[in-house]
């Protein structure tokens, strides 16, 4: 299976150069995620963190009793 798949990149012109992009793409999306994690507000956080546990809207889609 493999053989199939790389002997078909192997006829390509710069294909090297992929997988190096995507690992900098990953690296590059990993380090601005870990980077806002750290830097983001408490509050912040405390406010996402309790969407879940409200209850302030109507759910429209059921029946009122």
């Amino acid at each position: 299976m493999l053989k199939f798949i790389k002997g078909n990149l192997e006829n390509i012109d710069g294909v090297e150069i992929y997988p190096m992009i995507s690992l900098l793409i990953f690296f590059i999306f990993f380090t601005a995620l870990f980077w806002w994690v750290f830097t983001a507000k408490k509050a912040h956080i405390e406010e996402v963190s309790n969407i879940p546990l409200a209850d302030d809207t109507i759910n429209t889609n059921e029946p009122l009793l």
